[in-house]
């Protein structure tokens, strides 16, 4: 294999776009840790924009760059160990440390908790048990790291029983023509339309049947593509069709969310149907993305190094800036542009701190998902 800069570049804005994303869950109008009082109903149609697309696309890629760290590692035994020290170290870090903030901002603002920060560190969170409707300790937007160590054990465990080759070579012949872009979505439809008509998602892991259908065979496919020519090439000369059925189904998506608002009754039949623009919209996008990535972004460029090593580490820490931030924010009667402005440039701020910070301390860098400095050469998480 070689390396596919295209594909760092699309992590890289994936999780980009995450971080905005959940600033931007502050505003609107759904459940979030912290709410600002400025929130417009407006503000929804930008996040629908990604809702489909923005967290399958992020296993997509987590599969296709597992499948390089297998190659380079010596033996399937090494590379689960490497693994699960890369994941469950900064998993358990960020649940003892870093999550912590955010369910005591949320018990305060909305439960009306009284005591302080380090009272609730010290004597509510490690219950074990639940305080004011929510479960502590939580691994709250920590859950993708805890998905994708399972997910990961899972296939080295396909990969220790199945010839791999085999299994290539059948990826190649059903996704190396218009299959890359009828068969995932085909099961795309088949979960949110037909099995699990746009069920939410638990982030629980042993009660999130729906999200595991759908972010399993995503993971699988990125795995599979990273060494499939034929479905690269495939997605390189069908992106712009994946892309107009995506425009497709958010256009639907649209239609229905506004002429079934919230303060209105939805009636059960709007279900599949918007589960199968949902699904659309899902593949359409992530298809469309992978094409262009591949056709115009691999290619290295200056910053591309540094930050490929920055966005673990800016994942782990940004929703905890944010809730915090906005936390303080609230008493202040600042206008929503200025809560958001600000929210940008601390949650960036604070990102680039925490990283640069744990990457200067040897101590510090497998808390935050960082390799000790002599295994960084030519490595990519």
């Amino acid at each position: 294999m070689t390396r596919h800069y295209g594909m760092d570049w699309l992590r890289i804005a994936a999780f980009a776009l995450l971080i905005l994303y959940h600033i931007g869950m502050v505003f609107v109008p759904w459940n979030f840790h912290v709410k600002s009082p400025n929130g417009e109903d407006w503000t929804r149609l930008p996040m629908m924009a990604t809702n489909a697309w923005r967290l399958p696309l992020l296993f997509v890629v987590s599969g296709y760059a597992t499948r390089a760290l297998i190659r380079r590692s010596d033996g399937l035994g090494a590379f689960l160990a490497n693994r699960s020290w890369r994941l469950l170290v900064p998993l358990a870090f960020g649940i003892a440390v870093i999550v912590p903030p955010q369910p005591w901002v949320e018990l305060v603002t909305k439960r009306g908790y009284a005591h302080d920060f380090l009272y609730f560190w010290a004597y509510d969170y490690f219950r074990f048990g639940k305080l004011g409707g929510i479960v502590l300790p939580t691994w709250n937007h920590l859950w993708f790291i805890g998905y994708l160590w399972v997910y990961t054990l899972g296939l080295a465990l396909l990969v220790a029983i199945v010839r791999g080759e085999w299994l290539q070579r059948w990826f190649d012949r059903a996704f190396g023509g218009w299959g890359v872009i009828v068969i995932p979505m085909a099961w795309a439809l088949a979960v949110h339309a037909w099995w699990f008509p746009m069920a939410g998602e638990t982030h629980m892991l042993i009660d999130d049947t729906m999200a595991h259908f759908m972010y399993v065979p995503y993971f699988l496919f990125g795995f599979g593509l990273a060494r499939s020519a034929p479905a690269m090439a495939a997605l390189r000369r069908l992106w712009p069709v994946a892309a107009a059925i995506a425009l497709a189904g958010f256009a639907t998506v649209l239609l229905i969310e506004y002429s079934w608002p919230p303060d209105v009754p939805t009636p059960r039949w709007v279900l599949r149907p918007y589960g199968a623009a949902h699904a659309l919209q899902q593949w359409g996008a992530i298809a469309a993305l992978l094409g262009v990535a591949d056709r115009w972004l691999n290619r290295d460029g200056p910053a591309r190094t540094m930050l490929t090593e920055a966005v673990f580490p800016f994942y782990i820490i940004h929703q905890t800036i944010i809730v915090l931030v906005m936390f303080w924010l609230l008493p202040r009667g600042l206008s929503g542009p200025a809560q958001f402005a600000i929210l940008v440039v601390a949650t960036v701020a604070g990102c680039w701190a925490f990283y640069l910070g744990g990457r200067a301390m040897p101590f510090a860098r497998p808390l935050i998902g960082l390799r000790p400095r002599s295994e960084m050469k030519g490595q990519m998480r």
